[in-house]
């Protein structure tokens, strides 16, 4: 029966250290040139976003998780709203008012690059939460900043980037 018990014990040590990595194209919208790489790893029950984009304008651009992993129309409005399964108002990352799709902004350079790297507790790659699984859903880029006040989106401005999370 111990032994039984340990190798329960161990199976779920084991599963709680693996590793998920998924590496996405961000495609462009809104007749833009926007493009880059979102790469997720899921490591020690916290998931990190590394999200490489060229050809932005410079400045700073909205992120934000939407609710369906679908980029297919041209304006991007086909990944939806915010995800937001807690249905709290829209704000700043980790404040005492956000929601799952909140993420920030990043800063594109004179050239139109930008790099963000994002790493939460709150987000999983493919597990049975639905509040958590970002399996499903789309990164979007937007054309400008999150003012992080105004309901529901920011005032963020249009999609001119999106990946589809599967």
């Amino acid at each position: 029966m111990k032994n039984l018990l340990l190798v329960g014990i161990a199976g779920l040590i084991l599963a709680s250290c693996k590793t998920v990595s998924k590496q996405y194209t961000v495609r462009p919208k809104s007749h833009t040139l926007t493009q880059g790489t979102a790469n997720f790893v899921q490591k020690k029950g916290k998931v990190e976003m590394d999200l490489s984009v060229f050809k932005l304008t410079p400045g700073l651009h909205a992120v934000h998780i939407h609710e369906f992993g679908n980029c297919s129309a041209t304006d991007a409005s086909s990944a939806g709203g915010h995800w937001n399964p807690s249905k709290d108002d829209h704000g700043k990352w980790d404040t005492d008012h956000f929601h799952m799709g909140d993420i920030g902004n990043l800063e594109a350079d004179k050239n139109g690059q930008a790099l963000l790297i994002f790493s939460t507790d709150k987000w999983c790659l493919g597990c049975d939460d639905p509040s958590k699984n970002i399996i499903g859903k789309a990164i979007v880029i937007h054309a400008g900043v999150d003012d992080f006040h105004t309901q529901p989106t920011g005032n963020a401005g249009g999609r001119v980037g999106c990946v589809e999370i599967k």
